[in-house]
C-alpha cells in the first residue's frame, strides 16, 4: 500500500515569501511523485514543532494540512496523500472521516487517514485546545477510529463513548474505495497504541533505529495474536529523516554538524536519520527492510531543493522499484 513517502513538514523556503509558499509546495509533490515517490504527508501541526539541530522555529509558516492535501489533489495524478499523523484532539472523529472521505473523492481515491494521539502541547494551548493525559488521549483516539471505520463505509454508525458520539452520520458522498481510505496509526507505544494497530488500522508508522524497530514489530505480532488478526494484513512503516548527497563524506558531514547541534537530542538522531551517498542510502534502507518493514516515510532537511527530492526518489525506484 505505502512503499516511499516523502512528508512535507517545513514551509520555510529560502527566497520564498509566505504568500509563495504554496507553489513551492506543488513544485515539490510533483517532483516527488515524477521521480517515484508514491506518497505525500502533511503534518498536522498549526506551529512549527521545533527540534534543536534541525533550525525549526516555532514561528515559522505552517500550513494547515488538510486544506494543502486538497489543493495537491488538484495539482497531482498518482501519489496518495495524508497526514503524519492527525492528532485526534484537534478534530471531532465524525468531521475528520467527512474531510478525509472529501479529500478521496477529490484525489480520485488517494486518501489516507493517518491518526494518532497527538503530543505537541505548546500548540494546543495556543490554539485553545485542552491538552488531556496520555490514558485520554489514547483513549479518544480508539474512539475516533470506532467512529471513522464505519463511516468510511457508509454504515450510518450510532456509538456513545465516553468522549465521542454519533447517532446515524451520514457520510454522502462516500470515498472511493471499498471500505475507505487506508488508516494509518502512528506512534509506537507498545501496551496501547501497537495494539490500536492491531485491532483497527491498515498500516502503522514507527520511530526507531534498527533494533527498536525489529522488537515494535514482534510487538506488534503479538497483539495481532491477541486480536485474532494477520500480521500480513498490516503495512508496516517508519518515520525517518534523509540526508543524501552525491558525496557520501558531505551527507555525513551534515549528519555529524545535526547530531552536534541537538544536544541532549542527539542520541535520536541514529534512530530518526539515514546519511549518505545514493547507494550508502540504499544499503541503509534494505536493513529496515530485512528487518521487517514494508515501506519508509522521508523528511528531507533540504525538501526545497528539488534536485534533492529528485535524487532521493529515482535512488529509491532504482534499488527498490515503484508500487
Amino acid at each position: 500500500m505505502l512503499r516511499f513517502g516523502l512528508q512535507i513538514a517545513r514551509f520555510d523556503y529560502p527566497g520564498v515569501g509566505p504568500h509563495q509558499v504554496f507553489d513551492r509546495v506543488t513544485d515539490i509533490a510533483r517532483t516527488a511523485e515524477e521521480a517515484g515517490f508514491d506518497s505525500i504527508w502533511a503534518q498536522d501541526h498549526f506551529y512549527q514543532a521545533p527540534v534543536p539541530g534541525i533550525g525549526w522555529q516555532a514561528d515559522e509558516p505552517v500550513l494547515e494540512p488538510y486544506t494543502m492535501l486538497a489543493a495537491l489533489a488538484a495539482r497531482t495524478s498518482r501519489v496518495r496523500l495524508g497526514t503524519t499523523v492527525t492528532g485526534v484532539t484537534y478534530r471531532n472523529p465524525a468531521l475528520l472521516a467527512k474531510t478525509v472521505s472529501t479529500l478521496d473523492v477529490i484525489s480520485g481515491g488517494r486518501a489516507v487517514l493517518g491518526i494518532g494521539a497527538a503530543w505537541h502541547e505548546e500548540e494546543h494551548t495556543g490554539y485553545g485546545y485542552d491538552y488531556p493525559s496520555d490514558a485520554e488521549r489514547l483513549s479518544r483516539l480508539e474512539e475516533a477510529l470506532r467512529i471513522c471505520r464505519p463511516m468510511f463505509r457508509d454504515e450510518r454508525p450510532v456509538f456513545t463513548g465516553e468522549y465521542y458520539r454519533v447517532d446515524g452520520a451520514v457520510n454522502s458522498p462516500p470515498p472511493l474505495a471499498p471500505g475507505g481510505p487506508p488508516i494509518l496509526v502512528g506512534g509506537s507505544g507498545e501496551k496501547r497504541t501497537l495494539r490500536l494497530v492491531a485491532r483497527y488500522a491498515d498500516a502503522c508508522n514507527l520511530f526507531g533505529d534498527l533494533d527498536t524497530v525489529r522488537h515494535k514489530l514482534k510487538v506488534l505480532d503479538g497483539h495481532c495474536e491477541t486480536e485474532n488478526r494477520d500480521p500480513a494484513e498490516i503495512t508496516r512503516t517508519k518515520m525517518s529523516c534523509l540526508l543524501i548527497n552525491e558525496s557520501d563524506a558531505e551527507a555525513r558531514r551534515r549528519y555529524d554538524e545535526m547530531g552536534a547541534a541537538m544536544g541532549d537530542w542527539a542520541p535520536m538522531l541514529g534512530g530518526m536519520a539515514m546519511a549518505g551517498s545514493p547507494d550508502r542510502i540504499a544499503e541503509q534502507v534494505a536493513e529496515y527492510f530485512e528487518a521487517g518493514l514494508d515501506g519508509l516515510v522521508f523528511y528531507l532537511p533540504d525538501t526545497h531543493d528539488l534536485d534533492t527530492v529528485r535524487m532521493a526518489g529515482e535512488t529509491l525506484v532504482k534499488h527498490f522499484g515503484g508500487l
